[in-house]
């Protein structure tokens, strides 16, 4: 029998203990597993105009224009570009990029790509809005297009961002679903399409051939659980390396166990509710008081929607609902960001106010709607419009809410088939022009504005000033008037903000993530400490 000495034991034991250890992190170092809280709708990059499903698109395409964290332009496919006169644009391709089938990335690919945007069937929030300023392209060489406007557009690189670019040669006549059997899904990204199964996965594996900075992990599964309390679980049991939209009721417990990290960051989303402007003459979800049928519809009147308004606590959904996981706002647009207005600070609930406004436009007994919204792509989303909910009813407009899952919810909301709704928007370019245009630009699909605005507001004044913005190349005139079309919207309550969402990623010990304004959850920007 062979005996050891208790200090040889030790440096035995240890050995044996970083080898169980090389052994366990060894395997997880190459694949990574991530848990996210909404829903991917399709793998198609250019259908819908989706949060998640831009996230889980950059880990495959490229956009010409990145950004950072902070939403700040970098060069993507497009090494630079430039100004050639006030309506034209050139920009520099980055040589010696490669698609995932092998084929080399040129200019044709991207007129190509910019055609094919605003001719998608059937999308629910088109990315047309981004290449509506493209009048013309010019192919200079292989490594140069020129696109040219209607007169100045400053804000197209801006637009850019927003463009995953696809193969020319294998992309003529894909469909959404070719995309989603993975037939289609060939980008120039880190990563590669494995599979995709709706409600459940993506697996995406590593792209040797990346041209930029490669990846650290071989294997992704990116698994949604809009759940909130399996996505905890999921991340507690070790299942999952890491979560995002942590839930607000976790966060204090993630923070003080040792096992994890929380990053966090103020984002870009507002929560909002949008109201129907678009009927005047009743709305599908709104009676009178005593369920009678109305030949008017209440929400066109701007002093009801500002009685609505009024009626809402912010501050209060801030601290108990959302448990300080918000900014409240008056506004689209977070502090400090391009264009945020600071003379408009979060109303402060007022229901007497409320009630003045409500009686003023003729409706001193209030009436009766119904707020939808969904119950599994926000933080807390089902909890907020209940909250909501109880507020104006307590002004005499009684509210009967629904809460659905965000698939079902988009789709009616999408056809005009509510009468309020809650939403939200993130303002990924970094500035007010993209919120302004998409949410309250009158809808107008040769322009491109209105794209998300589903209550179809429309205000003369304020598109003059956004389509005035628009031309304006020099920053601080622009950034004027696009806070002097806030302040005309927000007068006049085109849509109803309640908050600026934070952003919150939870992690398993020894991971660290680029906690972005934008809210994507990428693999790329996900990597093991030093």
């Amino acid at each position: 029998m062979i005996r050891m000495s208790p200090r040889a034991v030790l440096r035995a034991g240890a050995a044996a203990i970083a080898l169980m250890a090389a052994a366990t992190t060894a395997p997880r170092a190459q694949e990574l597993n991530v848990a996210v809280g909404s829903q991917i709708t399709s793998m198609d990059p250019h259908y819908h105009n989706l949060t998640p499903n831009s996230a889980v698109a950059g880990m495959i395409f490229n956009t010409l224009v990145a950004t950072d964290a902070r939403s700040r332009l970098l060069p993507g496919l497009a090494e630079s570009w430039r100004a050639v006169d006030e309506s034209t644009w050139e920009f520099k391709l980055r040589p010696n990029v490669r698609f995932h089938n092998g084929n080399s990335f040129t200019a044709e690919d991207v007129a190509f790509t910019l055609e094919r945007v605003p001719n998608v069937p059937n999308s629910p929030s088109s990315f047309a809005q981004f290449v509506r300023a493209i009048k013309s392209v010019e192919i200079v060489d292989p490594l140069t297009i020129r696109f040219r406007t209607e007169g100045p557009y400053p804000l197209l690189p801006n637009d850019l961002i927003g463009v995953m670019m696809l193969d020319r040669e294998s992309s003529q006549n894909v469909t959404t679903e070719d995309f989603n059997t993975g037939r289609a899904a060939i980008g120039t990204g880190p990563f590669r399409f494995v599979s995709y199964r709706s409600g459940d996965r993506v697996v995406l594996e590593q792209n040797d051939d990346y041209w930029g900075e490669k990846p650290h992990w071989q294997r992704v599964q990116y698994r949604m659980l809009t759940g909130d309390a399996p996505r905890t679980s999921a991340l507690l049991a070790g299942d999952v390396d890491l979560i995002d939209q942590v839930p607000t009721s976790d966060l204090a417990r993630l923070r003080q166990d040792q096992r994890f990290s929380v990053q966090e960051t103020v984002g870009l989303r507002l929560i909002y509710l949008a109201l129907d402007q678009t009927r005047e003459d009743g709305t599908p979800f709104v009676t009178g008081p005593n369920g009678e049928k109305l030949d008017r519809n209440p929400l066109h009147d701007p002093r009801v929607r500002r009685a609505l308004s009024f009626a809402i606590d912010r501050q209060a959904i801030s601290a108990r609902v959302m448990e300080d996981a918000t900014v409240p706002t008056g506004q689209i647009m977070a502090a400090g960001t391009f264009g945020y207005v600071a003379g408009i600070p979060a109303p402060p609930a007022d229901a007497n106010t409320a009630k003045r406004l409500l009686a003023e436009a003729g409706y001193p007994n209030g009436f009766r709607i119904t707020l939808h919204g969904p119950n599994d792509r926000y933080m807390n989303d089902a909890r907020i419009i209940q909250a909501v909910g109880q507020m104006w009813t307590r002004i005499g407009v009684r509210t009967q809410v629904e809460a659905q899952p965000f698939t079902t919810f988009i789709a009616r909301a999408g056809r005009g088939e509510t009468s309020a709704h809650l939403m939200g928007l993130a303002a990924t370019s970094g500035e007010a022009s993209t919120m302004l245009r998409a949410l309250l630009g009158t809808v107008n699909r040769d322009t491109g504005t209105g794209a998300s605005n589903r209550g179809r507001y429309s205000n003369a004044a304020f598109d003059a000033k956004l389509t005035e913005a628009l031309r304006t190349l020099d920053d601080g005139a622009r950034e004027r008037l696009l806070q002097d079309a806030t302040r005309l919207a927000m007068e006049d309550q085109g849509l109803i903000p309640l908050h600026i969402q934070k952003n919150a990623w939870a992690m398993r010990r020894g991971l660290t993530i680029d906690a972005r304004a934008d809210e994507y959850t990428r693999a790329q920007d996900i990597r093991p400490l030093p």
